[in-house]
């Protein structure tokens, strides 16, 4: 058999830039990104598949220190549970940066039995390779991997080594999914991730980190599809500060993510959204659930 396939988990602490290295990878935008830590909430499969592999990519959210809140204790128990039970590991750090939670990480992997990629991410950044010398060795001391990648996500001839490497480690397998299949997760659910992520882009302060979206419409009409979405925060002063000023913010957050839809469905979307307030949904466990944080 000369096919390859196998479950790739890609961990790190938050905001190290797993999702932005996963839509690289797969060659097209599936996982949401921001400039803010903990933007990844749910465990997703991203599925590459050519004539000779079929990589499926887990990504994860950040791991990170303390549990405030019932979804922040759902998210590492995300995390931690997405590696057990991989091919292999593409580990992402950031380029002579180390904190506490990267340390998190690597407490982690430690008891983990598979292949590991160290990638060391954003080298594009220094200002001389010689500068990260001192970083990898002491990196080394701490953990050793199986091969160590410094790259840029962004540089394509750095994936393109970087799926390469990946290959190396695959198991020799049949395909686990349909060709055609990009993830596991359902449209609605893809749908309502782009909208989370223009929240998470256009909101300041803590305000995103109470928000979450639920799909409430979504049907094709003719060619288009026809998508209602429920924008949940957790105090009624949130929901002015989305709504904005003569409904401005919330108009600007539905262009946003229509354009962004309309690219992943690939036919026109006429996008409704409301915002609802749900007192303490995000340190509630039944309500997490009810919202699909199960």
């Amino acid at each position: 058999m000369n096919f390859q396939s196998g479950f790739i988990a890609v961990v790190g602490r938050p905001n190290v830039g797993k999702s932005t290295l996963i839509n690289e990878l797969i060659g097209q935008k599936l996982s949401i990104t921001s400039h803010r830590p903990q933007t990844t909430r749910h465990r997703i499969h991203a599925i590459d598949t050519q004539i000779n592999y079929q990589m499926i990519f887990v990504d994860t959210p950040g791991i990170h220190i303390g549990n405030k809140k019932a979804i922040n204790s759902y998210m590492n128990k995300t995390a931690s549970s997405s590696i057990s039970d991989v091919d292999m590991i593409l580990w992402l750090v950031e380029a002579l940066k180390w904190t506490k939670e990267d340390e998190r990480a690597m407490e982690h992997l430690t008891k983990i039995k598979v292949p590991i990629i160290l990638c060391v991410n954003k080298i594009d950044k220094l200002n001389t390779k010689d500068e990260i010398l001192p970083y990898l060795e002491n990196l080394g001391e701490k953990f050793q991997a199986n091969e160590v990648f410094p790259l840029s996500a962004f540089k394509k001839n750095h994936t393109n080594d970087l799926r390469q490497l990946i290959l190396k480690y695959l198991p020799q397998q049949e395909a686990l999914f349909e060709s055609d299949y990009v993830t596991d997760r359902s449209q609605r659910f893809v749908v309502a991730e782009f909208i989370r992520e223009k929240l998470m882009r256009n909101l300041s302060d803590e305000l995103p980190y109470d928000l979450t979206v639920e799909i409430e419409k979504f049907d094709l009409d003719g060619q288009m599809y026809r998508i209602a979405a429920r924008i949940f925060v957790e105090k009624p002063s949130q929901k002015k500060i989305v709504i904005g000023d003569k409904g401005k913010m919330l108009k600007q957050i539905g262009e946003e993510s229509r354009v962004s839809i309309e690219g992943f469905l690939e036919r026109k979307v006429f996008l409704e959204l409301w915002v609802k307030v749900r007192q303490g949904w995000s340190n509630d466990k039944r309500a997490l659930a009810s919202l699909g944080y199960d």
